[in-house]
């Protein structure tokens, strides 16, 4: 099993959409995925239509995070029809409280849950937009990030931040964090210069790390997360997106698990 954490501290850059549409590529490809949606804001959750889930009562992704040797992950997985979820819970919102409350490994329960969900070829997280301690979980659980950005001033400013922050997890943790991809979202041309000198910093900085991928702004992707699916969903509209998120996916596949 291979996981990955899609994340970023700085809200609206296409993170949950992301994770959506390089889950449908993925098993497009053939591929048992699962996207597990660690967000207590549930975006992933509510947009592939589980709201019940969401709102539903114990045990959830929450318990099973807090107490993962009292629930087994794969009981909570729903059924999606590109690929399976592990959906978010309303109580998420009290779990980063929780989790510094227990004292006992606040920042390593992720990987117990990750522990129960071995039957897929890939798990793919939808981590919060925070630098919170679950986002810390989510990435000392997968060791390899997927960074989400907008070709702007404040991307380059919030990716910095990430990278200072999984310096230090790496050093606290003993643990190697790997950028596997940098997805720059919602890119129009002709670029204006603050895009095209975002673009030009991060295949700069990424040079040789990770490959770095422009997802234009399309109306068909807003429209295929409307109806509840990726580009990939079987009655969704025609995009060349498609051949970017495809080309991420392979470039997945590359990725010793």
């Amino acid at each position: 099993m291979k996981s990955f954490a899609i994340s970023q501290q700085k809200g609206g850059v296409g993170k949950t959409t992301n994770t959506i549409n390089i889950a449908g590529a993925l098993a497009h490809r053939g591929h048992q995925v699962l996207a597990i949606d660690a967000d207590p804001q549930g975006y992933l959750t509510n947009t592939l239509g589980f709201r019940e889930a969401y709102q539903s009562d114990p045990p959830s992704l929450y318990d099973a995070i807090k107490t993962p040797h009292d629930h087994d992950a794969a009981d909570l997985v729903v059924a999606h029809a590109e690929f399976d979820v592990l959906p978010a819970n309303i109580d998420m919102f009290q779990l980063e409280q929780d989790l510094i409350a227990s004292g006992r490994r606040p920042r390593q329960r992720f990987g117990d849950v990750l522990d129960q969900l071995q039957d897929y070829d890939y798990v793919l997280i939808d981590a919060p937009p925070s630098l919170g301690p679950i986002n810390d979980n989510v990435l000392l659980a997968a060791e390899d990030i997927i960074i989400p950005v907008e070709a702007d001033d404040s991307s380059v400013l919030a990716i910095e931040h990430l990278l200072n922050q999984i310096e230090s997890l790496e050093r606290g943790y003993d643990v190697d964090i790997r950028e596997r991809a940098i997805l720059i979202s919602n890119v129009n041309y002709p670029l204006d210069n603050e895009q095209a000198d975002a673009i030009a910093w991060f295949e700069d900085t990424f040079d040789g790390r990770a490959p770095v991928f422009e997802v234009r702004n399309r109306a068909a992707i807003k429209r295929s997360l409307g109806a509840g699916g990726s580009i990939f969903g079987e009655d969704a509209e025609e995009t060349d997106m498609t051949a970017v998120y495809d080309d991420v996916a392979a470039t997945l596949e590359e990725v010793e698990g």
